[in-house]
């Protein structure tokens, strides 16, 4: 199957950034990841740190994640706590994204967004070393070596929390996923190759 949306998830320090930038830079295709806050922050005139803020807050309660479904699925903008309207407005950047055609997307639960499009395809790219995410953080990031295991777990958590509060399912469950890389083993390189394959 050909792929004409590519949505990757990725552990901090796994490269996957890099990789998925890199496959656009090669193909042409748009890669949308702090795009989406940035479209977000400008169509509802909210700060980037803001939405950020509102993302961080999420929880990977049960609860709270189908009481934020199901206010979301009334249809009633009004009912939504701000969590729920950032949520809602970033899942509507990434179709209107889509809709301009193929797009390689970072975060974000993509994948919920395009649910029901034909050729999505779901990435998850992970690093089995936890030197090699280290080093990393370390020398790409800036992050001291003291604080980037503190601050690997903390954005992991975060994107884990994210992911569960809107979609219920476990953001580290790899069955999640139609293809899984892992940075240690094929490179950031090895990553964008596999998925360049994806989009011929």
């Amino acid at each position: 199957m050909k792929a004409k949306y590519i949505t990757i998830e990725r552990e901090y320090g796994s490269g996957g950034t890099k990789a998925a930038r890199l496959l656009a830079q090669r193909t042409g295709i748009p890669c949308y990841g702090q795009e989406i806050l940035e479209g977000v922050s400008k169509k509802y005139d909210v700060s980037v740190d803001r939405i950020q803020a509102y993302e961080e807050s999420a929880t990977n309660s049960f609860l709270y994640s189908i009481y934020m479904m199901t206010r979301a699925a009334a249809g009633s903008s009004d009912m939504l706590s701000p969590e729920g309207h950032i949520y809602v407005a970033e899942q509507e950047m990434i179709r209107r994204f889509a809709a301009e055609g193929s797009a390689i997307f970072l975060g974000h639960c993509a994948a919920e967004a395009l649910r029901g499009q034909k050729g999505v395809v779901k990435v998850f790219i992970r690093c089995s070393s936890d030197d090699m995410k280290r080093q990393r953080i370390i020398n790409e990031y800036g992050i001291s070596a003291e604080s980037a295991d503190t601050v690997r777990k903390k954005f992991d958590k975060k994107r884990s929390n994210y992911y569960y509060a809107n979609t219920t399912k476990k953001w580290e469950d790899l069955r999640n996923y139609d293809v899984v890389l892992d940075s240690a083993v094929l490179g950031i390189d090895g990553c964008a190759d596999i998925l360049e394959q994806l989009l011929k």
